[in-house]
């Protein structure tokens, strides 16, 4: 038996790479802040880069032609030695160190047959947040005939006995660093060590019996939703052309994670808070209130909810939401709002000081949400659903994960 989260062999860029300008952060991330990708590539310039092998979402629908440009260059990467298969039928050892503290975590593949992102789902790993269809196609068409895939896909593990990673990283010393970088644009610094051979074969044994243990539902989605999402997708496209002896190994069956334990004291939860665009602030507050009055929603001041413009600052409390969390609610009333108010856009936006840099903007409201308790996230995903989407980050937007390792996802 295996587990559905397992060993895998990893590509990383070879020695002469500046491993400073390869790693950039997750792809979904500073969605409408174009000038941080503008400073990215201008430090990255023409060297060697993970930024020229991943779609900033910031150019989704503005710029197709980025596809078959990153599928060259993945190609160019390969052929010129520029990235190398590092471990064989192993794991990397991550220590990501950020202001919130070392964040350790264990890169391996995950089996999409294992994973289901349909809410109520009984499969080993589930979504957390729902999945919104009409995001896939744009990512399908980069990953359908992409050489390789480099994942900022991070899944959690329910380790409350801290039995898997931790102690791996309490032998460090004996394990081979193959990577040590600082990471651009207050990212932190990171190292990698490899963890192959007989190690990786205790760790794969672990994980089965852990998988054992779990009842049924061991890992969950932390970030990625939607490209781990568009990874199932593209596998059930391709093992529709697939005998059953081809499926059991294609490379398009899995898909490269990083796995942090949730009770890692460095894992901050953090809201994803809102910023829509070309609205009045005022007529988009009084119809919250509104609508919470309809819902009979009674409510104070306080900070679940805080509505900002240049100007002006709104704060909620909601008092008697008969165990829903904020965010569902609100996010109920902006899916209303917006279907009536068709010139007005949403983004979900990582970090208060980019939500307030963008509410200073005319005809923009910041919605800023209240903190996270991570120890409520396998509970309410257990009993049968998903979070409102876009519910909760894990970390500021650059404590997310950068771009290092890749994998094969073509035979």
């Amino acid at each position: 038996m295996k587990s559905c989260f397992r060993s895998t062999n990893i590509l990383l860029p070879n020695k002469n790479v500046d491993k400073y300008k390869w790693a950039v952060v997750a792809c979904d991330q500073y969605t409408s802040q174009e000038d941080y990708w503008i400073d990215v590539a201008n430090t990255v310039k023409d060297e060697p880069s993970t930024l020229n092998i991943i779609y900033p979402e910031v150019y989704l629908g503005k710029d197709d032609a980025r596809i078959q440009k990153i599928q060259d260059k993945m190609l160019s990467y390969m052929n010129d030695g520029i990235i190398e298969e590092s471990i064989k039928d192993g794991f990397v050892l991550v220590e990501r160190t950020t202001e919130s503290g070392t964040r350790l975590g264990l890169v391996g593949v995950i089996d999409l047959e294992a994973y289901d992102f349909t809410p109520g789902t009984n499969a080993p790993i589930r979504a957390t947040e729902g999945t919104i269809a009409a995001r896939i196609p744009p990512r399908l068409r980069i990953r359908e005939n992409a050489l390789l895939e480099c994942s900022h896909v991070m899944v959690l593990i329910d380790d409350k006995r801290k039995q898997l990673i931790e102690p791996l990283y309490d032998k460090k010393e004996s394990l081979e660093c193959i990577y040590d970088m600082d990471l651009m644009k207050n990212g932190g610094h990171l190292r990698g060590y490899c963890i192959d051979g007989k190690k990786a074969q205790e760790v794969n044994a672990l994980l089965v019996e852990m998988e054992k243990e779990s009842g049924g539902f061991f890992l969950a989605v932390g970030d990625g939703n939607h490209s781990l999402a568009t990874a199932k997708t593209h596998w059930h496209n391709v093992k529709e052309s697939l005998n059953e002896e081809e499926r059991i190994d294609h490379p398009a069956r899995y898909a490269l994670v990083e796995l942090v334990n949730l009770h890692s004291p460095a894992l901050f939860f953090e809201p994803i808070h809102r910023v829509v665009f070309h609205v009045d602030m005022n007529d988009l507050y009084q119809g919250f209130v509104t609508y919470l009055h309809k819902q009979d929603i009674s409510y104070t001041q306080g900070e679940d909810i805080v509505f900002i413009d240049a100007n002006y600052e709104y704060h909620i409390q909601l008092l008697n939401e008969d165990g829903r969390i904020p965010l569902d609610i609100l996010q109920c009333y902006l899916d209303k709002y917006l279907q009536a108010h068709k010139d007005s856009s949403i983004d979900y936006v990582h970090g208060k000081d980019a939500v307030k840099e963008l509410a200073t903007k005319d005809n923009n409201c910041g919605i800023l949400l209240g903190s996270i308790n991570k120890d409520t996230l396998f509970p309410a995903i257990a009993a049968g659903g998903v979070l409102p989407r876009k519910t909760f980050s894990m970390g500021e937007a650059y404590e997310k994960r950068y771009y290092v390792e890749c994998r094969k996802i073509q035979k």
